[in-house]
């Protein structure tokens, strides 16, 4: 099994360590200190080693911040973890906070408000989170102090830092080699300007040189740096162990590799202009080129990595048939085995993941299995633990958002499901969830629209009836690389374009605290739309379909929705079938061909 559920973090081992790290923080002089979920190389997800967070406050989600004062300890979490944050962490000594309505800054102002000394690991924490900060403290005077991290130092039993092996990917999946993209890159970077560029997000990194690593869970990236140079060579930075002789030969000549404690001194013997990415470079290595020219600019490989060139398309494709198939073999096993009142949480992580490692190309799941039945589906990214497992009651909405990592390809895909009779109340939520989904599915728009401008789209139906869902409509995903990629997303904090190549989810939700959750998420990537008779002569853009699953009929109240919408969801059935068919037999056969009658 890639998962387990053993229970990693208890709220009781919360208080001491807090009070430990108080005295420490008296010790270092300092009023608190900020304990982010990153580690030094800033992606989203983090190794055992840097999950320091979890080790404080017992919060486990992937996104947070505890402050941690000598009067309070705040923990901020977005709107995906605002119910797995009061289950997680002991509320008499940390005080969960709801980002965005609470930004850092100015909690930290109202509780300090005659100014401070508030610590942080220059390593742990970007550029433009620092500056933001700073530039909000400096009115409260509230002093930002970079300072070696207190944490490690009381964490006895710190697992050691990732030493994953680096492997390979294969040109076939790729799509170019990683000469050609580094000659690209840095003819980019020398007409902006730049002789070089630090890239530190693991993802890019990977991306850049046709590389995986294994130093993440569920996400394929090395812990590693790369120093990109205006005539198309690379600096590698990080473990020697981890690169095999076959891998060094991929590399060639035009990439050497450093350890990585010699990273300080090559920064510091660059000659600039060197670019760094404020959202995602370190202070620390903001820090290393002293007096070399630092310019601020976008991260070379973000935006080439996020449209995806037809090879890693195909890739897709080919790997969502795969997991549809194996979506489909596990749906009908559901449908056999929910009604009889005997299975749990557990047994459908289990059975899905069996299903999906029937795939010689599955590498890994894409992360946790989220399988919420009842009530444990209103926490957005719940993750079943044998304390927590809950038996599929019939009757109960069972939520699972799952996904897999294949060699050619990235999927994510939730579909809840009926597991016996449910209320008219919860057919209208999940109605009015498939109808924004649908809405996306079916959008064309112009050119040069962000995320920010499509996500409300989403979520109308729900907003007609007063409901909502505190998450994004959808996160870019990478072809056989994170789940969850930058810098595309459907949600009203991103202003980026969309561009044909990007693919992104689709999930609108509906979540009742303490009674059910709903989310129907497939995958989908930016194509140029087609003209269309009678309309403008306007470069417009749509999204195409990448995962073919049968969305439960069971749950929908047909006369709430369109003529359209109905269309849309028995050619989506039809396509379905089409493509999934031949990669079932017997009984999953038979199940798909009732699952996608028209409506």
């Amino acid at each position: 099994m890639y998962q387990t559920f053993d229970v990693t973090t208890r709220p009781e081992d919360g208080p001491p360590r807090l009070a430990a790290l108080r005295s420490k923080l008296a010790e270092m002089d300092l009023d608190g200190f900020l304990v982010p979920r990153a580690d030094a190389y800033q992606g989203e997800y983090v190794a055992p080693h840097d999950d320091r967070l979890a080790w404080l406050t017992g919060f486990t989600g992937s996104a947070g911040t505890c402050a941690v004062l000598m009067g309070a300890a705040g923990v901020l979490v977005d709107g995906r973890y605002r119910v797995q944050v009061r289950a997680q962490v002991d509320q008499a000594y940390f005080t969960p906070l709801d980002w965005p309505k609470v930004h850092l800054a100015d909690w930290l102002a109202e509780q300090l408000p005659d100014g401070g000394r508030i610590g942080f690991d220059p390593k742990l924490h970007t550029v433009a989170d620092i500056e933001r900060l700073r530039r909000k403290g400096a009115d409260a005077g509230i002093e930002y102090v970079a300072v070696e991290n207190p944490v490690d130092a009381l964490w006895d039993d710190q697992p050691p830092p990732p030493a994953g092996p680096i492997s390979v990917h294969p040109l076939n999946y790729a799509g170019e080699d990683h000469a050609d993209k580094r000659a690209r890159l840095a003819r980019e970077l020398a007409e902006a300007g730049a002789r070089a560029a630090v890239i530190g997000l693991p993802d890019s990194v990977a991306w850049l040189l046709n590389i995986r690593g294994s130093d993440i869970p569920r996400n394929p990236v090395p812990h590693a740096t790369a120093i990109l140079h205006d005539d198309g060579r690379v600096e590698l930075f990080c473990a020697p162990e981890k690169l095999s002789e076959d891998v060094r030969a991929h590399l060639g000549p035009d990439v050497t590799c450093h350890p990585p404690e010699a990273l300080s001194d090559r920064l510091a013997a660059l000659e600039g202009p060197v670019r760094l990415d404020r959202t995602s470079a370190s202070v620390w290595v903001a820090e290393q080129p002293g007096k070399t020219e630092v310019a601020m600019g976008q991260d070379p490989c973000v935006l080439p990595k996020a449209r995806k060139n037809p090879a890693e398309i195909a890739g897709m494709q080919a790997a969502h048939l795969r997991d549809g198939a194996a979506m489909c073999r596990f749906l009908a096993w559901l449908d056999r085995e929910a009604p009889r009142g005997t299975l749990t949480e557990i047994d459908v992580v289990t059975q899905l993941e069996e299903e999906r490692r029937r795939d010689p190309l599955l590498r890994d799941i894409s992360f946790e299995t989220i399988a919420g039945s009842g009530p444990n589906g209103a926490i957005v990214h719940y993750r079943v633990s044998e304390k927590t497992n809950r038996a599929v009651t019939p009757g109960d909405i069972l939520l699972v958002d799952s996904g897999g990592q294949y060699a050619d390809g990235t999927t994510d895909i939730t579909r809840t499901v009926a597991t016996g009779p449910v209320s008219e109340e919860q057919r209208a939520c999940f109605t009015r969830v498939l109808q924004g989904m649908i809405a996306i599915s079916t959008l064309r728009w112009p050119v040069g629209l962000a995320g920010k401008h499509l996500d409300a789209i989403a979520r109308a139906p729900l907003w007609r009836a007063g409901q909502d869902y505190d998450h994004g409509t959808g996160h870019g995903v990478g072809a056989y690389l994170s789940v969850h990629e930058g810098p595309q997303r459907l949600s009203r904090q991103s202003d980026v374009p969309l561009e044909p190549g990007m693919v992104l989810s689709n999930e609108p939700g509906y979540y009742r605290e303490g009674a059910f959750g709903i989310r129907i998420e497939n995958l989908i990537h930016v194509v140029d739309a087609p003209t269309l008779p009678g309309g403008d002569d306007r470069d417009m853009l749509a999204f195409e379909t990448l995962t073919w699953v049968p969305i439960d009929r069971r749950l929908i109240l047909r006369d709430a929705m369109t003529k359209a919408e109905r269309a849309w969801l028995d050619a989506y059935h039809a396509e379905t079938r089409s493509r999934i068919a031949p990669e079932l037999d017997g009984e999953a056969l038979a199940w798909l061909d009732a699952a996608v009658a028209p409506l």
